[in-house]
């Protein structure tokens, strides 16, 4: 819920001043990497106590989902980053979260570890992408670039690949036909 609570004083501090506030940059970035943060220590938390939830089960995609769509449109807003990369990533996030809950009639779809992979190559991307590029050197630019690269690669090949096992395991489920 904490991390929910966060997207709005992360969205204000992105935008303030137009978006092009140093500070603001800053704090965004400091909001975003404090989010992602608390994602972790939440889930080791509750793995290593025994204290998974339904709630959380149901909270912790959407609180990632709300994080990371409200970081990439914005970020496109705001002319940092091409509209065509946040539109392919967020079209896969939401496929692939609307494909899992229409699979829990037959199993329920874990993270890979390349979804994992994505999610902390995504995350590393667009926070480089959050800071006050243009009052850095350049080379963090290249790396932002870079990363988000990366994280564009292995979230369109992970999102294949949940299809095909999708469509497996839908395969597989249904009665042979006569």
């Amino acid at each position: 819920m904490l991390r929910i609570a966060l997207v709005p004083f992360f969205a204000w501090a992105l935008l303030a001043d137009g978006g092009h506030s140093t500070t603001g940059r800053l704090v965004a970035t400091g909001i975003f990497v404090l989010a992602a943060v608390t994602d972790r220590l939440d889930g080791w938390l509750a793995r290593r106590n025994d204290q998974i939830t339904d709630l959380g089960k149901l909270l912790d995609p959407i609180a990632d989902k709300l994080l990371m769509g409200t970081a990439l449109v914005l970020l496109s807003v705001l002319g940092d980053l091409w509209w065509w990369v946040t539109i392919v990533i967020l079209v896969r996030e939401l496929g692939i979260t609307v494909m899992r809950f229409f699979m829990l009639r037959y199993v329920v779809l874990p993270a890979s570890r390349g979804g994992k992979i994505k999610t902390v190559l995504q995350s590393v991307a667009i926070g480089l992408y959050l800071l006050p590029l243009d009052e850095m050197p350049d080379w963090i630019g290249v790396v932002a670039a870079v990363a988000m690269g990366a994280a564009l690669v292995v979230t369109v090949v992970t999102g294949i690949d949940y299809v095909r096992l999708a469509a497996r395991i839908h395969a597989a489920a249904r009665p042979p036909e006569a």
